[in-house]
């Protein structure tokens, strides 16, 4: 009987993938320790709470989507990957211009943000190559 060796997703996929969970598990669990991080200087609202938790499931979801989906709906998640990061990288800009979030933290979430959007827009690419 052959075995089929399943393809192997570049570096990119499984990159995404880890940020995702690992930031979708922080948003879920420890909702307080992020958004301190973004705003130190005021007190943690339960809004924030609940919104960190609604979407550290949605994004820990979507991190195993790039580990478990193969095929066209694999390729569909990668670019999807693309616009919801960079959506992400243009609030995070957007924030610190309108002096929402302090200017390191601006930055930094942009940057983290981009690289994201880099990730993806590396892994829809080989999405695409691969589905030719």
């Amino acid at each position: 009987m052959a075995k089929h060796r399943a393809a192997r997703l570049p570096t990119s996929v499984y990159a995404l993938a880890g940020i995702r969970l690992f930031n979708g598990v922080t948003g879920l669990l420890a909702p307080t320790l992020l958004i301190r991080r973004l705003d130190p200087d005021r007190d943690v609202s339960p809004a924030a709470v609940y919104a960190f938790r609604l979407f550290g499931i949605r994004t820990i979801l979507l991190g195993l989507d790039l580990l478990t989906n193969r095929g066209q709906r694999l390729q569909e998640d990668l670019r999807e990957g693309v616009l919801i990061h960079g959506s992400d990288t243009a609030t995070a800009a957007l924030l610190g211009l309108r002096g929402q979030l302090p200017p390191r933290t601006a930055a930094l979430t942009t940057l983290i943000s981009a690289v994201n959007t880099t990730l993806a827009a590396s892994a829809a690419d080989f999405g695409r190559r691969k589905g030719k």
